[in-house]
């Protein structure tokens, strides 16, 4: 019986898991906005659409510099794995003190091929000759990056629906529901020719 048991917990368990929305990434340019509704051309060429909740969170961004990422900010990197163990920074968001932790850690992503994202405290800035050299920590560890020159550095700020315009560039952190739209988690929106580099 106690096998039979752990049978119908571990199914009830994969079947709540199944119907768990899915969560989903979305990187493109606005088509149309209404009042309840966003449809989002994605870079892959199909069309989604995007709830506008009533609690929506959107951030925009703004332009940085490496000057801006200095030793105690919390940022993420988007990177890819080198041979030797490192990463090499593919763009870098810095996040203002208010958004601190968001995301905190190591993981895949899928920006392109073995790309990775991870968000942590800059522990230390090595200046060298046409790149630098961030060590970032995390609560589980802590990774290299290579930075170079002219990698992309933005900042995340607060945004509103008035941000929200046919044509601007956003990237849309969703749930997946039942009928094919998407609940968004958070938008990122593009802003006086910034885009989301994520």
């Amino acid at each position: 019986m106690a096998s039979a048991g752990a049978f119908l917990l571990t199914l009830g368990t994969s079947l709540a898991a199944a119907q768990q929305p899915q969560t989903v990434r979305v990187r493109g340019a606005i088509e149309t906005v209404d009042n309840a509704t966003m449809t989002v051309k994605g870079r892959d060429g199909t069309t989604v659409a995007v709830k506008l909740t009533p609690n929506l969170r959107i951030r925009s961004l703004e332009k940085k510099s490496l000057a801006d990422v200095t030793r105690g900010s919390f940022v993420g990197i988007t990177a890819m794995p080198q041979p030797d163990g490192t990463e090499k920074a593919l763009e870098i968001h810095i996040f203002p003190e208010a958004m601190r932790g968001t995301g905190e850690g190591h993981r895949p992503w899928d920006l392109m091929p073995k790309s990775t994202m991870t968000n942590a405290n800059v522990e230390s800035v090595v200046v060298g000759l046409g790149e630098r050299v961030l060590t970032l920590k995390y609560k589980d560890g802590e990774k290299t990056f290579s930075v170079p020159a002219n990698v992309d550095v933005v900042m995340f700020v607060p945004g509103t629906v008035a941000d929200l315009k046919p044509g601007e560039r956003v990237f849309v952190a969703a749930k997946k529901l039942a009928d094919g739209t998407l609940e968004p988690l958070f938008i990122t929106v593009g802003r006086n020719g910034v885009n989301p580099p994520m």
